[in-house]
């Protein structure tokens, strides 16, 4: 379970964080791409704090999550300097895809789609002869 402190840090991380990484994908070249940081969890050490972004449009998330990773310390810095009135130490930073909306869509394609049972018609009209 979580402290209020490393929930405090996680909403600090997280607010900057989104600001951060949108001028970086900017400053980068790519347009078109939209970023979001959906989860910041803090270590109970408050060592290690791992990031998970949502990328839309979802095929470049793999390649924008490795590049993120790769300018990582340039991004510690940053925040660094922005959280330090609030942070004693910033904690090291590690960034994975959050592909929870991803998941998400193909449940809601797989319940609409032709595989769904409760919407297929043959089942619909065997269980009203029965």
């Amino acid at each position: 379970m979580e402290s209020n402190r490393q929930k405090k840090i996680a909403g600090v991380l997280q607010n900057d964080l989104a600001s951060i990484l949108q001028k970086a994908l900017k400053n980068a070249g790519h347009t078109g791409i939209l970023i979001s940081v959906s989860k910041v969890q803090v270590t109970v050490d408050l060592s290690i704090a791992k990031v998970y972004v949502s990328i839309f449009p979802s095929e470049h998330a793999i390649k924008v999550v490795e590049e993120i990773n790769q300018v990582k310390h340039t991004i510690k810095h940053e925040m660094a300097q922005l959280t330090k009135n609030q942070l004693r130490r910033m904690p090291n930073l590690y960034f994975y895809n959050d592909d929870s909306l991803d998941y998400i869509e193909k449940i809601d394609k797989a319940v609409k789609g032709k595989e769904n049972p409760i919407t297929n018609s043959d089942l619909i009209e065997k269980r009203k002869k029965s």
